[in-house]
């Protein structure tokens, strides 16, 4: 299912920025959730995923070390905290949810309102 992305913005080279992700609707309450992202000119591509009952991580490789998903499950949201930002990880950042780990690392859509980060040179 789609979700509602928020946080991004302009940071430097080397910055962090933590992204959020809320579900308005109580029926998303067990979904696991996860983060795409979509670069100018490039497809569409999996950041990271967590379980909503056993709190289990996959990343891409690009994420694995610098970026952390983790939850706050008494507010329904996750976020995604990105560290050591490079140029390449400018992308509009969208939000997901679906039953298990396996179906979020394979969401085709629809996709929700993203939110842009832009990591300067």
């Amino acid at each position: 299912v789609q979700l509602q992305a928020s946080g991004g913005g302009l940071v430097q080279a080397g910055g962090s920025l933590r992204l959020s992700c809320a579900a308005s609707e109580v029926t998303f309450d067990n979904y696991c959730r996860g983060w795409f992202r979509q670069a100018p000119g490039k497809e569409r591509e999996f950041v990271a995923v967590i379980g909503w009952t056993d709190s289990s991580t996959y990343y891409s490789n690009f994420a694995e070390g610098r970026f952390t998903i983790s939850r706050d499950s008494v507010n329904n949201t996750v976020f995604l905290q990105m560290n050591g930002l490079r140029p390449e990880d400018t992308a509009v950042y969208y939000c997901v949810g679906g039953a298990t780990t396996v179906e979020v690392q394979e969401y085709r859509g629809p996709w929700g309102r993203g939110t842009l980060v832009t990591v300067s040179s």
